[in-house]
């Protein structure tokens, strides 16, 4: 059932959403469950790769770390059903970012030498990873409209509604250095943005539960 359970979730990703269900189904059954808590790295950037990951509950971040002064920049959040880490069998490159669990966490780590032979044997297959990357160029794209057009505050608002994920009442799944990591600046500075939304009455925030007030106003200020 635990594997079923597995193979259905990897059916549900655009990797591997055109693939024969009996060979997913043998993936599945070569991958190895990972039980992650809060802090816990995957992999780091550099380290060679050999295995793809898809997370089954809980949160990791995907993160680029500065070399000069440790200061991390969040490129992703996955979530559950997000598979990752899947570039090195692509390009044969090593890790370009760090993985950390950001909270408990389940993901399977899925080997690359299946998976090969699936993309060797089933071409069409390489569809649903071309969708995969388009998407993911997208969400690159995105961010980097949004690092130009706008300011930190700006930033700030928009990955909060992220977050927020269309509730007006959320926990923030990050720390308030991860959420500065994510907005790509200072966590003074990103702390200095929410301050300014409690004043002008846009949101509530006590400790890492936020309400949100004024949702339109929050909206208008991340374009």
């Amino acid at each position: 059932m635990v594997l079923m359970a597995y193979e259905d979730v990897l059916l549900r990703t655009d990797f591997f959403g055109d693939a024969p269900t009996e060979q997913v189904s043998a993936i599945a059954a070569t991958g190895r469950k990972r039980i992650l808590s809060r802090g816990d790295h995957l992999f780091e950037a550099g380290e060679e790769a050999e295995s793809m990951y898809i997370v089954i509950s809980g949160r990791v971040a995907i993160a680029i770390a500065s070399e000069l002064d440790k200061r991390e920049s969040m490129v992703a959040l996955m979530e559950a059903g997000d598979l990752f880490g899947e570039m090195g069998l692509l390009d044969g490159g090593p890790r370009s970012a760090m993985a950390r669990a950001i909270e408990p966490s389940e993901v399977l780590e899925i080997p690359y030498d299946p998976v090969g032979e699936l993309l060797d044997n089933n071409p069409k297959v390489l569809r649903g990873v071309v969708r995969m990357l388009a998407e993911r160029l997208r969400v690159m794209d995105g961010a980097l409209a949004d690092s130009v057009f706008l300011d930190v505050t700006g930033r700030t608002a928009k990955r909060l509604l992220e977050l927020a994920a269309g509730a007006d009442e959320f926990v923030l799944p990050v720390t308030q250095e991860e959420l500065a990591g994510m907005v790509g600046a200072s966590r003074e500075r990103v702390n200095k943005a929410i301050s300014s939304f409690i004043r002008l009455g846009w949101i509530e925030q006590h400790e890492r539960r936020y309400k949100i007030l004024l949702r339109d106003r929050l909206e208008l200020r991340a374009r």
